[in-house]
């Protein structure tokens, strides 16, 4: 007979499983956005963000978003998070990204993706290598059990420039879990990714849970004004 699990691994499944199940719903929402053609020239990036907005309600009944929600087109996409760039009408051979942060059954997914408009081959390449580099950055931190944010936020810094391109992020992501999210600013540092963060990543948090993070790939070619965004879930998932 098998020993009874305790109270605590319990908790820890389910958080896992809420957190890749709204991961889940976010791919399946950017799935569709790309079936239905929302990223399209002709529009400003504001009515893609609330189509976007809309298309979850539709699809899983839901429109609220933890963080604001970001679409950017061309020269917009060279801008971090923090920044909010005019308004921008999407072109005929844009390079586009989408970053959202909605929530499903009051678990938060934070979720963004790459599109392309036209066939520029530097364009492309830079949204394939996105998931590349992401998925790089991954093995690195499951080969390193000690690894800290500072040193993740490095070694991300050091897969981009080997690529060709430069890094955009002053971070390259953030703790995650359940909504409401706990509070994440610059005078705790130790929530992000980030050259300051020198705590080793895996760990628990004030309530004794374990830390999930959110690893984020910002690339950006200056000289072209051009930049790209991928992320998802690191600590869990493939």
């Amino acid at each position: 007979m098998a020993a009874p699990r305790d109270e605590a691994a319990i908790d820890e499944d389910a958080r896992a499983r809420g957190l890749l199940q709204a991961q889940g719903c976010a791919a399946e929402l950017f799935a569709e956005v790309g079936r239905r053609g929302l990223v399209r020239p002709g529009v400003p990036e504001s009515v893609v963000s609330d189509e976007v907005r809309d298309l979850g309600a539709e699809l899983f009944g839901t429109n609220r978003h933890w963080h604001k929600r970001v679409v950017r087109s061309g020269p917009n996409t060279l801008q971090p998070y923090k920044e909010n760039p005019p308004d921008r009408v999407i072109a005929a051979d844009d390079i586009v990204f989408l970053d959202f942060g909605p929530i499903f059954a009051e678990w938060e997914a934070d979720f963004g993706r790459t599109f392309v408009l036209g066939d520029d081959p530097v364009k492309h390449r830079l949204r394939d290598d996105l998931p590349r580099i992401f998925d790089a950055g991954r093995r690195h931190f499951e080969t390193h059990p000690g690894i800290t944010g500072r040193e993740l936020y490095a070694h991300m810094t050091a897969l981009a420039g080997a690529a060709g391109w430069e890094f955009g992020g002053a971070h390259s992501g953030h703790l995650v879990g359940e909504f409401p999210h706990e509070l994440i600013d610059g005078e705790r540092i130790e929530s992000y990714i980030a050259p300051g963060n020198g705590t080793v990543m895996r760990g628990t948090d004030k309530a004794g849970r374990r830390c999930h993070w959110i690893l984020e790939v910002h690339l950006v070619d200056r000289q072209r004004r051009i930049g790209g965004f991928y992320e998802e879930l690191l600590t869990l998932g493939p």
